[in-house]
């Protein structure tokens, strides 16, 4: 596995902004557009993800990179609690749930991994 030279590099971040595209679509139609306290929330929350991988990584060591990462995940977790919401108010469909909550927890497991390597300083992560 090569090192990664920048964040875009980074699959958890890649996810994460696919993740972010998806939840601006959902958030855009219907009744959801009209809510505008949750789905600002939601894609602040989402842009989150992605934003604290990339100024993590930027921030050139480990230790900020762990923390902005943490943060990452937390913020991943934030749209998680947020999709029940948008589910029991009748926003989304119990299929668009599922697929967008098995995405945000395959973005929290690239997270909680990539977080784990930075840890343990693995020489084939990213070093910033």
């Amino acid at each position: 596995m090569a090192k990664a030279e920048r964040f875009e590099d980074l699959v958890a971040w890649q996810r994460a902004r696919q993740f972010t595209r998806q939840i601006y679509q959902i958030t855009r139609h219907g009744d959801f557009a009209r809510d505008h306290g949750l789905s600002n929330q939601m894609q602040r929350a989402a842009v989150s993800i992605m934003a604290n991988i990339a100024e993590g990584f930027e921030r050139g060591n480990r230790g900020d990179f762990g923390r902005f990462l943490q943060i990452a995940k937390a913020s991943c977790g934030e749209v998680r609690s947020q999709l029940y919401i948008a589910l029991d108010v009748k926003y989304i469909t119990q299929a668009e749930f599922q697929s967008l909550h098995q995405n945000a927890l395959e973005v929290s497991r690239l997270i909680g991994g990539l977080l784990a390597s930075v840890k343990r300083g693995h020489p084939h992560e990213p070093n910033p």
